[in-house]
């Protein structure tokens, strides 16, 4: 289903699949015809995607010759990165924004986004994430530098993990380090684990070695930016995979 989803390199021989949620920040004309009620400026923001990820994700899979997954609808419609059930699965309000074409939706609004978007998605995901028996997972995301009104994040990467299983992202945490360049965020800026996330579903639950990288987005907003640092975190994710794995 194109509206959902896009695969890139399912043919690849790698074991690492690497997925991007918040890929894109288009609207289905579907939905409040194309358009939830905010600012051009509010929709290229992080609130709407995460700026730079899908270049990453792009170049990384095309590193570790592995396939790539990436949503292509905005979070704001729904978000991929949340279970069923989550309160912020269809944000009302998000870092200072009012999301008006969302503010009244009612559950056949949000189940119609699950039908043609959230579950296509998922399903795809689950797919190609089950093509070899010992997939690992690498969840690409970015954050904003500073939220409104609060002080500026010092970290240039992310590695998010869940007290689960935090295996390869231990091993990840450990070869960041030693790139003296680096601020490294150790669970940081966010906790790495949310109940019925994309890595929850698809990694814990099955047993899959798997990792979640946040970059924060100044870092890679050109094409030639992202490209770097997949050669850059490739042979990290390599080595530390291999730090696990044997």
């Amino acid at each position: 289903m194109p509206d959902a989803f896009q695969i890139v390199g399912e043919n690849r021989p790698g074991r690492w699949l690497v997925t991007c949620d918040h890929a894109s920040n288009r609207v289905p004309d579907w939905v409040a015809g194309g358009d939830l009620g905010i600012t051009a400026q509010d929709m290229a923001r992080h609130i709407a995607w995460d700026v730079g990820a899908a270049g990453l994700t792009l170049a990384l899979a095309e590193a570790l010759q592995s396939p790539a997954i990436l949503s292509d609808f905005s979070r704001l419609v729904i978000d991929p990165n949340r279970g069923e059930d989550d309160p912020t699965l269809v944000m009302k309000l998000y870092d200072g924004t009012i999301i008006p074409a969302n503010r009244h939706i009612d559950a056949v609004g949000i189940q119609e986004r699950l039908d043609r978007l959230y579950r296509p998605y998922h399903t795809a995901y689950a797919a190609v994430a089950a093509r070899q028996p010992d997939t690992v997972i690498v969840a690409i995301h970015s954050f904003t530098p500073c939220l409104k009104g609060r002080p500026p994040r010092p970290w240039h990467v992310g590695v998010l993990h869940s007290h689960l299983d935090n295996r390869l992202s231990q091993a990840l945490i450990t070869r960041l380090s030693q790139e003296a360049d680096l601020c490294i965020g150790d669970n940081e800026p966010y906790a790495g684990h949310l109940p019925g996330d994309a890595i929850d579903r698809h990694a814990l639950a099955m047993g899959r070695h798997n990792t979640l990288i946040e970059l924060r987005n100044d870092l890679i907003g050109t094409e030639a930016d992202q490209k770097a640092w997949a050669k850059r975190l490739a042979p990290l994710l390599v080595q530390a995979l291999g730090d696990v794995a044997g």
